[in-house]
């Protein structure tokens, strides 16, 4: 169960897209996993690696209401600025992670997060490398350090837990909209 939590994304830019196995699906998720976090309140913030060089977070995931965009050189997310606004809310033991390249950031900032006691659910329908195998085995790994391996439905129907919950038709309604299949399991 989630308990006071954030949304992590990490957003590579337009080129690693483009090599990213099932960049639309991906896109696709992300965008409607920022609007479930938008209509719960959830904090949401956004990195992108190297975007002097590499370019920004691509259009089609629409970044508003966002608490952050930040850029990075690092791998891992967890930077001074996301540091400082985890610990503006008392609490926070869980984090949502997802975005790419799996193996690479998600994969760092997971074990880095677990590491300081945070509890880590990656989404894996909205996560992906340029190599399946690097993805599978960053997936397998992750899952084998206690890292929750979800997906985004999962995510949202979990964050409202029933079909009492104020904003559940909403939520219902985005997840309606579920994306075709992917290809993204292969193994897992």
């Amino acid at each position: 169960m989630f308990a006071c939590l954030f949304f992590l994304v990490c957003r590579s830019m337009i080129h690693i897209y483009i090599c990213t196995n099932s960049i639309l699906l991906i896109i696709f998720v992300c965008f409607f996993q920022l609007q479930g976090a938008r209509m719960l309140g959830i904090p949401v913030i956004v990195t992108e690696q190297y975007p002097k060089g590499l370019g920004s977070t691509v259009q089609e995931i629409d970044l508003t209401g966002v608490k952050l965009v930040l850029p990075k050189t690092k791998f891992s997310m967890v930077l001074p600025e996301v540091e400082a606004a985890l610990a503006e809310i008392p609490g926070v033991r869980s984090v949502v992670l997802f975005g790419v390249e799996t193996h690479v950031c998600i994969q760092q900032t997971a074990l880095e997060l677990v590491g300081r006691g945070i509890e880590v659910h990656i989404v894996a329908d909205a996560t992906s490398s340029r190599s399946m195998m690097d993805r599978m085995f960053a997936l397998e790994r992750l899952a084998r350090t206690g890292i929750i391996v979800t997906t985004s439905e999962a995510v949202l129907l979990q964050l409202v837990a029933d079909k009492d919950h104020p904003k559940f038709k909403e939520i219902q309604n985005l997840i309606k909209a579920s994306a075709p299949e992917s290809g993204l399991l292969s193994k897992v």
